[in-house]
């Protein structure tokens, strides 16, 4: 299945409808004077933002998008009626960019939020408008205006508050379904995750974050192996980064101090924004051995690789350690005062 998360589309406002050329037609009056009305302004491409939206896969199938021509102006002064705006609901987080000019037009960031992409053109004008002292039966209306016509590209960075990163099979999936109401798909095998899963995390009344589940990081991502640059590009606008580190690693992977290194190489060739962002480790699945080998084990990872931030054991099966951690994480986000 194909990641879905930029996408090019073609977008056509209405064109305006014309103005009329009409006359009056009245009992015993054999030359009644213009009354052409005005044609209707054609609709606008607009873009709306869907909270409930989180990915841009249902533009796959359709890539062209007309709104409604504005209709025709009549006799007795009647203006055509308005085109109907076109409103095509896109997930929040969808950068928008004129693929001519490559011109970024905004950035869809909250719900119901509306962005006009293609504006309609303006309704002609009727022969009312041309009679004069010297004219005083002007046949002359205008066309209405042609509706812009775009070619755009869409482009979705996930809005969260946390994002995962780790190697294929780290854990990330097991953790976002036990903390929150998501339910990624989950099994043992790499690249079980094609989509960034969102998981609203609710720490208390009236306290939530949203964590997103990114898909497994290979080395060579930053130059695109993979589905690399898509993936990585949605860990921009978090607050934090959660490093997940299994142990033992997947069957046939490096061990896990090379994975560190080889996923913060990909980081640092993708962006410097990347490199300095926040980030915790977490160590995932202490549930499959003792836990004081599970300490030892950690305690010796963060001596060879010198770490010297932040970092977690826990056990999303059995909950060791999670609560401790949303917790921190919590603190960090809204008070920064955390008791490691």
């Amino acid at each position: 299945m194909k990641f879905v998360d930029e996408v090019n589309i073609t977008v056509k406002a209405g064109n305006g409808g014309s103005g009329s050329a009409s006359f009056r037609r009245e009992k015993f009056v054999a030359f009644g004077g213009p009354d052409g009305g005005d044609g209707g302004k054609g609709g606008d491409v607009i873009l709306q933002g869907d909270q409930g939206l989180n990915t841009l896969v249902d533009f796959r199938h359709k890539r062209r998008f007309d709104a409604q021509n504005g209709e025709s102006g009549r006799g007795r002064q009647m203006y055509g009626k308005g085109g109907d705006d076109l409103i095509i609901k896109v997930p929040t987080g969808t950068e928008v960019y004129d693929l001519e000019t490559d011109q970024k037009l905004g950035d869809i960031t909250a719900h119901q939020q509306q962005l006009i992409i293609a504006k309609g053109g303006k309704g002609g004008l009727g022969n009312m408008h041309f009679k004069s002292s010297v004219n005083r039966a002007p046949k002359r209306f205008t066309s209405g205006e042609q509706g812009e016509l775009r070619e755009i590209k869409l482009e979705l960075k996930v809005l969260a508050d946390v994002g995962l990163l780790g190697f294929p099979n780290a854990g990330k999936s097991t953790f976002v379904s036990a903390v929150s109401q998501a339910k990624p798909k989950i099994a043992d095998y790499p690249f079980t995750t094609l989509y960034p899963a969102l998981g609203v995390v609710r720490v208390d009344g009236d306290t939530s974050f949203v964590v997103a589940d990114i898909p497994g990081i290979i080395e060579g991502a930053a130059e695109g192996a993979g589905l690399g640059i898509q993936f990585l590009k949605h860990l921009q606008r978090t607050g934090l980064l959660l490093h997940m580190i299994e142990f033992p690693a997947y069957e046939g992977q490096n061990d896990p101090v090379e994975q560190f290194h080889q996923l913060s190489k990909e980081l640092v060739k993708f962006s410097d924004q990347l490199k300095d962002k926040q980030r915790w480790l977490v160590f995932t699945k202490a549930d499959i051995t003792t836990e004081e080998n599970a300490q030892t084990m950690v305690k010796e990872f963060v001596t060879k690789i010198g770490w010297k931030e932040n970092y977690y054991l826990i056990s999303s099966f059995n909950k060791t350690g999670v609560e401790h951690l949303i917790q921190n994480i919590a603190q960090y986000l809204f008070s920064e005062e955390i008791d490691f």
